[in-house]
């Protein structure tokens, strides 16, 4: 009866991958630390008359560093204000930190489907729908759109569901770039270009360039897999990416 028992666990071992077991017994690991630490705190503890849980346990050695999240916006601050130097700078939905500390050199006129709740000098937060932009033709001298195009028309963020939606948003974005405006655009690159249903799409370089037959690209820059930035990437690399970040300056000729 025990042989049987042991057989039949061992089988279910069997299924489990190896890297989930490394988890938990990594994670009892962590947990012993810290109840170790804790009861060492409190017993130490004589300024603070209430002290509670908030365990964090996977900090330890590495500072969370998401590289496409990271370098595309340092990207876009650096061109626009080193290169570009506006009078004022449009974003559509691109990540707020960015947005945030862009407004400090620059005024920026942000808009965002769902609208954030932002009170800040030199910053306007304004409702958008990004297939049908509220702007007149060729009015925008600087301009971004960062990881956000490959969202639209998925749905996931309470959109239309519409399988062209992210060509509807490339071709808004070229309608209201001003004559020798300047586009920053970013989204994820690979060697094969896919749909994540209902997370993001993924391009390849060559479609990227296709979606924006209008303009002409300045720059390329390629946040590779694993990788850092590299500006004046060589297309060639994106060859070698399953998801990585493309960075494309985008200049409407004269």
């Amino acid at each position: 009866m025990n042989v049987l028992f042991f057989r039949k666990i061992a089988r279910k071992l069997t299924v489990i991958p190896l890297r989930k077991v490394m988890s938990f017994f990594n994670g009892l690991k962590e947990k012993k630390v810290f109840i170790k630490q804790y009861a060492h705190f409190v017993k130490e503890n004589d300024r603070f008359s209430h002290m509670g849980f908030f365990p964090i346990l996977n900090e330890k050695n590495l500072v969370p560093l998401d590289n496409h999240y990271f370098y595309h916006p340092v990207w876009a601050f650096r061109v626009i204000y080193n290169e570009i130097k506006p009078e004022k700078h449009v974003d559509i939905s691109s990540v707020l930190s960015f947005v945030g500390d862009l407004s400090a050199v620059v005024p920026v006129d942000y808009y965002e489907y769902n609208v954030p709740d932002i009170k800040l000098d030199n910053f306007t937060a304004n409702k958008v729908d990004l297939v049908n932009l509220p702007f007149k033709d060729t009015s925008i001298v600087s301009l971004s759109c960062m990881h956000v195009v490959e969202h639209v028309g998925l749905g996931r963020y309470g959109d239309d569901i519409d399988v062209n939606g992210d060509l509807k948003a490339a071709d808004e974005l070229s309608r209201v770039l001003a004559r020798g405006g300047h586009l920053l655009f970013v989204v994820p690159i690979s060697d094969s270009p896919r749909i994540e249903f209902n997370a993001h799409r993924v391009y390849s370089y060559e479609m990227v360039l296709n979606m924006f037959k209008e303009l002409s690209l300045k720059e390329f820059a390629l946040i590779p897999d694993n990788g850092v930035l590299k500006r004046n990437a060589d297309p060639v690399m994106c060859r070698k990416q399953d998801y990585a970040c493309g960075c494309f300056h985008f200049v409407k000729q004269a």
